[in-house]
């Protein structure tokens, strides 16, 4: 007998871990894939003083998004923070950013804290696999810090990486191109006198220090305005990326750039740029500080041809935010247009190259280059398909002047230059003519699919009682979420796949904003990240293993679909 009640007890507890296995892969097919977040990214904190130590523990396969983790002080204030540089990171649909796949630790010095202080910390992460979680918001207590004098309190974030196309190195070579412009290369001769004070029996180290010094006098100036318009810029980031003021500062470029193409001319006002060259003419050459303040004037006298370049990298500045790299981005340029007047007052004229039209060349040259800043800021705005033709717009415009300015050369060697520069301008003619003439490109274009909108559960529940005995489809949708838009791109736009979806109800949730009525939809649905899609019957109760998490391609997601209808 006790044999008999002792198999039985076996039976029941075995029966019983079985039904709690099954319960535990099936009921939420989403657990069975990706892991909740707080194992994805095991959050911790430790205080000794006024340093604060914050612990991230990401799972393998996993990574935190650098740009997505900011700190915001209550009843504190915290010294500006720096986050350490993460791994460079690529995809399709939100291009370069840093990541860290590793374990994280962020020390926050606490120069200030109240009674009651909190620091705010939200962080994201995503799976290497295509599943992304919402932005997480975590409220870590302060301990009491007693501070003399305490700045105003600030939001610690990293610095948002620049908009634009550009990279203190290409302030060098600008400012290299900007001194073989018409407006500067013929001034050279006559600055390496002024710098010489009329006397040219100096060693060839004499000779490079008085050069030297004057450049970096130059580059003083462009270094603290570089410093001003950084600092100034950590204001509005934000407001930099508002529409209106990307096609502000687009319709700026476009100026600019047509300076250079000798439309109009940008400089100071004349009797400005008067008083100051008088007063550089009134410092004593051969003298190094003499020289230095020259340079450090000089630098103010904003010739024609270096106005429009200096401006678009001042507004590169402005939006960087960071008031070092601005001083370093300015510093290079004014270095990069020092380079051939030390090399003049080191070797003399014979160095410099003759003048002639290929100097308004180079200028027109560096137009194009500042018209690549309006397409990369408009591209932002406009969208892809936009954005595809107005490169192809400037593609074809700067490869017809190319071939245009090869024409002028008499030589038969330039016969091959100008037939690679006629190929790559109809090349880049491509896609205006697939807009224009309904080619490939234009074809491509899917509309979307006719999702219904749904923000609540109360919602969602009220468009389940009307399915109309049809199986009803919930996708749950983010900005960002990069495989969402995967899904978007190369799954819904699938011929076959709309055809499946026919008769299936279609319903969308946007939780981009992550705010309470997206989290109490999330909570209810009991989704842990996205991209994650539902599939309910005609009764509106979900199907037994039919959620979807991560990114499936057409094939793969017809595959599914076809096991959930008759």
């Amino acid at each position: 007998m006790a044999a008999r009640i002792s198999r039985l007890i076996t039976l029941l507890l075995t029966l019983f871990i079985c039904l709690q296995t099954h319960a535990s892969l099936f009921s939420n097919p989403a657990t069975s894939r990706f892991v909740p977040v707080d194992q994805a990214f095991t959050f911790d904190f430790d205080q000794q003083g006024a340093q604060l130590n914050l612990h991230w523990k990401v799972k393998s396969g996993y990574y935190l998004y650098r740009q997505q983790i900011r700190i915001t002080p209550q009843n504190a204030t915290i010294a500006p923070l720096t986050l350490p540089a993460g791994q460079p990171h690529e995809d399709e649909f939100f291009g370069k950013s840093e990541i860290y796949p590793q374990d994280l630790t962020l020390p926050v010095t606490v120069q200030q804290a109240g009674p009651g202080a909190t620091l705010s910390v939200t962080y994201q992460g995503c799976a290497a696999a295509g599943f992304c979680y919402p932005p997480e918001t975590r409220s870590v207590p302060v301990s009491e810090i007693v501070a003399s004098s305490a700045p105003a309190p600030v939001s610690a974030q990293p610095a948002p990486a620049s908009p634009l196309p550009f990279s203190p190195l290409w302030a060098l070579l600008i400012g290299i191109g900007v001194a073989f412009t018409p407006c500067v290369l013929p001034m050279y001769p006559l600055i390496s006198g002024i710098i010489l004070g009329g006397q040219r029996h100096y060693s060839l180290g004499r000779l490079f220090a008085l050069a030297m010094v004057y450049v970096q006098g130059m580059a003083l100036t462009y270094t603290l305005l570089g410093l001003v318009v950084a600092a100034a810029g950590l204001r509005f980031q934000a407001a930099l990326q508002h529409p209106y003021v990307l096609f502000s500062l687009s319709l700026l470029f476009i100026v600019l750039a047509l300076s250079m193409f000798g439309l109009f001319t940008l400089q100071l006002p004349a009797s400005l740029q008067t008083r100051l060259t008088l007063w550089s003419n009134r410092q004593q050459g051969g003298s190094l500080p003499g020289v230095f303040l020259m340079g450090a004037l000089a630098g103010l006298i904003c010739s024609p041809c270096t106005t429009a370049p200096l401006s678009a990298i001042l507004l590169y500045i402005a939006q960087s935010g960071n008031p070092w790299a601005g001083a370093g981005t300015l510093w290079l340029y004014a270095v990069g247009m020092g380079l051939p007047l030390i090399a003049v007052t080191l070797f003399g004229n014979r160095l410099l190259p003759k003048s002639g039209p290929w100097m308004q060349t180079v200028k027109e040259g560096f137009g194009f280059v500042i018209l690549a800043l309006p397409v990369f800021l408009l591209e932002r705005v406009l969208g892809d398909a936009w954005g595809v033709r107005l490169w192809s717009l400037l593609g074809v415009a700067f490869f017809g002047w190319a071939f245009s300015v090869s024409l002028r050369a008499s030589s038969g060697k330039w016969r091959v230059v100008q037939i690679i520069m006629l190929a790559a301008a109809l090349i880049s003619a491509r896609p205006l003519q697939d807009w224009a003439f309904g080619g490939p490109a234009a074809q491509q274009a899917v509309a979307p699919l006719p999702f219904h909108t749904i923000q609540t559960p109360q919602q969602l529940d009220s468009a389940l009682q009307q399915a109309r005995g049809r199986i009803t489809m919930v996708d749950l949708y983010a900005d960002w979420c990069v495989a969402c838009k995967e899904f978007e791109k190369y799954t819904f736009s699938d011929s076959a796949v709309r055809d499946s979806l026919s008769q299936v109800q279609l319903l969308q949730a946007n939780v981009t904003a992550n705010n309470a009525s997206d989290n109490a939809l999330l909570q209810h649905l009991q989704v842990l990240g996205l991209p994650t899609i539902l599939f309910f019957d005609a009764q509106g109760r979900e199907i037994p293993d039919s959620r979807l998490t991560g990114f499936l391609n057409a094939a793969d997601f017809r595959a599914h679909l076809q096991k959930l209808t008759p």
